[in-house]
């Protein structure tokens, strides 16, 4: 592999991606426009049920189950039951949690002499904190009226020591958004690119210069990476700048653009490699991009979504991408992001196979 080779094929690629508008407009432009009307929208507002995860450390008996009922009756918050005999300190951080509730052990017992108390685990700078504590207050209204008739038989304890430090729907929003562009823009480029290049027999021509099909691959690999990078940059300026939003910048966060990139400018030439005609890649790439664009956790949690659609977000590659960049942004949650990169990984690594395979440089 020769790089003046490669530098060669990147100039002249690079000056024929930045003549072209629309894919100027969906990686600079476009993500932009994204994270304003998003930001705008969900930056201090929530209309979905917020999940709380609930942990009794005590036996299950009428009292817990009348107020885990009041609780659900707020239809605020969607109750996730934790199991009484993992740590919750462990279990907030391994799963990235910004609210859970402990009804501790002797509830039932200190309630009777109007001394219960439940604690809450929580991030106060999430958007649905406000609303979380509201329906837990409510709950606890309701419970001390309807079991105790005393207003302050139950106390709510507020623990944020937790937290990784505070984070808004925005710190959230930025990282869906590099993962945005990281998919989009060597996904559907690729795909037309190949598509394209066979349409007009370009590879044959290619195949008859010195330029190999490694090094033409490395190219636009390498312009995908810098393009994205930008993107990445022009994304957490924004969301700094605009939305006076912040967000941890450390290696994690460049080993998933680096791997992301590499996953999805594999994927874009799969597909465009695999389809028959330019109609046919354009489906193929709308079929592989569009689910992963709203599925894989880009605009809101998928904890928000009905299960069967969480199932189905864990198969999309973009979700390790972006589940990494939240849990090392946001949550702080290194053993998280170490799977997640895991996982990306050997997902890249099993389409890059793949696409060497489908595509041939000379049949093409």
């Amino acid at each position: 592999m020769k790089p003046k080779n490669v530098a060669a094929d990147l100039k002249i690629y690079s000056k024929n991606y930045i003549r072209s508008g629309s894919a100027v407009f969906f990686v600079f432009i476009f993500p932009v426009i994204l994270m304003l009307i998003f930001g705008s929208i969900f930056s201090g507002t929530s209309s979905s049920q917020v999940p709380l995860y609930v942990q009794n450390q005590g036996t299950n008996n009428q009292n817990v189950s009348e107020f885990l009922s009041l609780l659900n009756q707020t239809q605020v918050v969607n109750v996730h039951m934790v199991s009484s005999d993992v740590d919750i300190h462990t279990y907030i951080s391994q799963n990235s949690i910004s609210a859970a509730l402990v009804v501790p052990a002797g509830f039932s017992q200190n309630l009777s002499t109007n001394h219960a108390r439940l604690i809450l685990y929580d991030n106060p700078a999430v958007s649905t904190s406000g609303a979380v504590q509201q329906a837990i207050g409510v709950a606890i209204q309701l419970m001390n009226n309807k079991i105790t008739n005393k207003t302050d038989a139950i106390t709510l304890m507020t623990n944020t020591s937790l937290t990784s430090r505070s984070a808004s729907y925005v710190d959230f929003l930025m990282p869906g958004l590099i993962g945005f562009v990281v998919l989009i823009s060597p996904m559907f480029s690729m795909t037309y690119v190949v598509s394209s290049y066979k349409r007009d027999k370009i590879f044959r021509q290619l195949s008859l210069t010195p330029l190999t099909k490694s090094e033409w691959f490395l190219s636009k690999f390498a312009w995908y990476l810098v393009v994205s990078a930008l993107s990445a940059v022009e994304i957490v300026a924004i969301g700094t700048f605009v939305f006076n939003a912040s967000m941890a910048i450390n290696l994690f966060v460049a080993a998933f653009i680096v791997i992301g990139v590499f996953m999805f400018t594999c994927l874009g030439i799969l597909a465009g490699a695999i389809a028959k005609t330019e109609e046919g890649a354009s489906v193929v790439g709308n079929i592989i991009t569009f689910p992963m664009m709203f599925l894989a956790g880009t605009f809101f949690p998928i904890s928000i979504m009905p299960s069967w659609l969480q199932t189905v977000a864990h198969v999309l590659p973009l979700y390790y991408i972006i589940d990494g960049l939240n849990s090392v942004t946001i949550y702080s949650n290194y053993s998280s992001a170490w799977f997640d990169l895991a996982v990306s990984l050997a997902v890249a690594l099993v389409i890059f196979v793949l696409s060497i395979w489908k595509f041939n440089w000379k049949e093409q």
